[in-house]
């Protein structure tokens, strides 16, 4: 049945759906898993970091951009993709200065990325795009966001989300933690962890596959070093081991 309704983007299936776009939300689960925190005075994104060959460029694989000085934006699909996104809304964001003498805010750009997304499922001739980003920023009186933008154009705004190939798995654990998350928003070594614990965690990334970018109020986007990644992840583990010889001593034995 789905041959007779993935032919065009505008043709429902008897069941309601959009095959195509379902489609590209399938691509999305297949990209690399990407998590993101809003902090009280921060954003920090933690992502799967791709093998980069001997003879590659390291900083031509990197799944995080800058759209303006104070909106920085990740995903998880399509990386093709995501290229056109990010010129068209580091372009908007541009014009938006030009025309308004003022930046965007992030809900704003993160509307307008949606709504171009939507555009891509009601019209023939296109295909959606396989692709769901993280949006966090500040706004001018340095209020920090986080939104996420789905294939079908919808968005929302988070405390913490990811997404991905262990995007479900990475939001389970955040909500399992979201008291702890919660609790320590102003502590930026804490939030840091909580990121790199929910990587190697619900993802079993270790620390050569986790890259871990913070935006700070009227700051530039700072990579966190891969030494610091390396402590922290060993930090985690050990302390993932202690929870397990716990839980081992609590199990009654027969």
């Amino acid at each position: 049945m789905a041959d007779r309704y993935d032919r065009a983007v505008t043709i429902y299936s008897p069941d309601g759906h959009l095959l195509q776009v379902e489609y590209a939300q399938e691509a999305v689960r297949k990209g690399s898993t990407v998590v993101g925190l809003c902090t009280k005075n921060s954003i920090i994104l933690g992502m799967e970091k791709k093998h980069v060959g001997t003879l590659q460029e390291e900083r031509t694989v990197r799944k995080v951009c800058m759209l303006d000085d104070h909106v920085v934006i990740t995903f998880a699909g399509l990386t093709a993709d995501a290229r056109i996104i990010v010129s068209r809304a580091q372009t908007e964001a541009q014009s938006h200065r030009l025309n308004f003498e003022k930046p965007v805010s992030v809900e704003y750009i993160t509307r307008f990325i949606a709504q171009m997304k939507q555009k891509y499922t009601q019209s023939n001739g296109r295909r959606p795009f396989g692709l769901s980003c993280l949006v966090g920023g500040f706004d001018e009186d340095g209020t920090p966001h986080l939104f996420q933008t789905e294939p079908s154009g919808i968005f929302y705004e988070w405390k913490a989300s990811g997404t991905g190939r262990s995007g479900a798995l990475t939001r389970a654990h955040m909500e399992k933690h979201a008291d702890e998350i919660l609790a320590s928003t102003d502590e930026p070594m804490a939030m840091l962890k909580h990121v790199v614990r929910t990587l190697v965690c619900s993802a079993t990334l270790n620390q050569n596959q986790i890259e871990v970018a913070v935006l700070e109020h009227k700051q530039p986007l700072r990579m966190i070093d891969h030494q610091a990644v390396t402590d922290l992840v060993r930090e985690v583990q050990q302390e993932m081991e202690e929870e397990a010889k716990q839980r081992t001593r609590k199990t009654p034995r027969p």
